[in-house]
């Protein structure tokens, strides 16, 4: 624990508020894009039909070979009209977590939706736990951006451990790690958890 440097809990929190701005930027996007998949699948036809089709392709989408595209497909100069256009590291990771929030977004959009025309405005709020779900499965799945760079919560555990000499210091290390996502992230889903219960119970009453 005594080569641990005094840094690294800050540092650690640091990286995880760059894995919660990743989320936030992914959910932001894939509510936008999910949106409107949401409403051209409603909507039936042949857009109905291209919107299904495209949910199917982003649900499937991995992330790490989303990521890797973007990366390599866009110039690190690219401009458009002038204006610097290519992603930040941070920018690549949310982007390429879009995919999965689009495809979660209009999974769930729908339903809501459809409680919302049955005249079930509080089962349509079920919509919002959900979406908090989804947003932290997107803090856990940030993570990937270690891979590229991104000084993220993971990437600064591994940056650390390379300094460890033994194994029980790395041990410890991770053990850390573990302890500040783990406390994190079990208390958004215990919120989330919590808040379904109440609006289904609530759901139900109203029925």
């Amino acid at each position: 624990m005594s080569r641990i440097s005094p840094d690294f809990v800050p540092q650690l929190l640091a990286g995880m508020v760059v894995n919660f701005q990743i989320a936030a930027i992914a959910l932001l996007i894939g509510l936008a894009v999910g949106g409107l998949l949401t409403l051209a699948k409603l909507a039936g036809g042949v857009r109905g039909a291209v919107a299904r089709t495209l949910i199917g392709l982003m649900r499937a989408a991995p992330t790490f070979v989303v990521m890797f595209f973007l990366l390599n497909i866009i110039p690190s100069d690219a401009t458009l009209f002038g204006i610097p256009v290519a992603p930040s590291g941070i920018m690549t990771v949310a982007l390429s977590l879009v995919p999965y929030a689009a495809a979660y977004v209009a999974d769930n959009g729908g339903e809501a939706l459809r409680q919302l025309r049955d005249g079930s405005p509080l089962g349509a709020l079920l919509f919002v736990p959900n979406v908090t779900r989804a947003f932290f499965v997107l803090v856990m799945s940030s993570s990937a951006g270690a891979a590229i760079g991104v000084p993220e919560g993971i990437a600064v555990i591994l940056r650390e451990a390379e300094l460890m000499p033994t194994l029980g210091d790395k041990m410890v290390l991770f053990a850390i790690g573990i302890l500040c996502f783990g406390i994190t992230l079990q208390a958004g889903f215990a919120l989330m958890r919590l808040l379904q219960r109440h609006l289904g119970r609530l759901a139900l009453r109203a029925r």
